[in-house]
């Protein structure tokens, strides 16, 4: 998708793109071998020029981040697969930004890393440093900037792609669960139904001396992020069937 992206570029919107694409020009390759006047005369020594640095930053994220909307950061997905990790956290449940985070799961697609609280919290600093792109869901209004409060001088990926905004683009409105279940999938037994209120109270029963309660909090965060991996895959793919239709 990455690559039949030319919305990117000053001047050239949706409508514009979409025109390309209807005359068989589906790929920056494409509009560069392409004879004679593609917009105008005028343009096009611009628009390659400005193809020719997409092609030198291919594998330069920011590059793209910089300059697509955050409703169309799901373009940069299938390029970048390699270097994402699905994220969320839990927090204490404070309020106006006194929230203290409690746990944060990361899952690259194949496994899952658990970062805790008076454990192992600091270590996510320097693992998530590894990557070059984050999802969520929600994670632009909660995630992120929490976890900015609380590692001040943290380098976090310069891609990120909100799962919130993608099914609301493909208009689907509701929290995580409620939109998992949409798509058909499903939790385990034991965290199903579960919210964000009921992993608080988790945490603070670990905290009281109940080992339990952090298993199963780690079994509702695992939920989270091992979800998005699929719910991903299928906002990508019907974002570019809806397009290129």
């Amino acid at each position: 998708m990455l690559e039949n992206t030319f919305i990117h570029i000053q001047g050239i919107g949706p409508k514009t793109e979409k025109a390309l694409w209807g005359r068989g020009i589906y790929t920056w390759e494409t509009f560069l071998a392409t004879k004679g006047p593609i917009i105008s005369s005028i343009r096009d020594p611009f628009i390659r020029s400005q193809i020719e640095l997409s092609i030198d930053n291919r594998n330069n994220i920011k590059y793209f981040t910089e300059r697509l909307s955050v409703l169309d950061q799901w373009r940069i997905y299938d390029a970048f697969r390699h270097k994402a990790v699905f994220l969320d956290i839990e927090t204490t449940g404070g309020y106006q930004g006194m929230d203290e985070i409690t746990m944060i799961g990361l899952y690259d697609g194949n496994s899952v890393k658990t970062f805790i609280n008076g454990k192992n919290l600091s270590d996510f600093e320097l693992v998530i440093a590894d990557y070059d792109l984050v999802i969520t869901f929600n994670g632009s209004c909660f995630d992120i900037p929490i976890i900015r409060r609380w590692f001040p001088n943290i380098y976090l990926p310069p891609g990120h792609i909100d799962l919130r905004f993608l099914f609301k683009k493909l208009g689907y409105s509701g929290g995580l669960k409620a939109i998992e279940k949409r798509f058909g999938l499903m939790r385990d037994s034991e965290i199903d139904g579960m919210d964000g209120y009921e992993a608080i109270k988790l945490w603070y029963a670990y905290q009281w001396g109940d080992k339990s309660a952090l298993d199963l909090l780690i079994q509702y965060n695992t939920a989270d992020i091992v979800n998005l991996k699929p719910l991903m895959e299928t906002g990508y793919n019907t974002m570019k069937i809806e397009l290129f239709s």
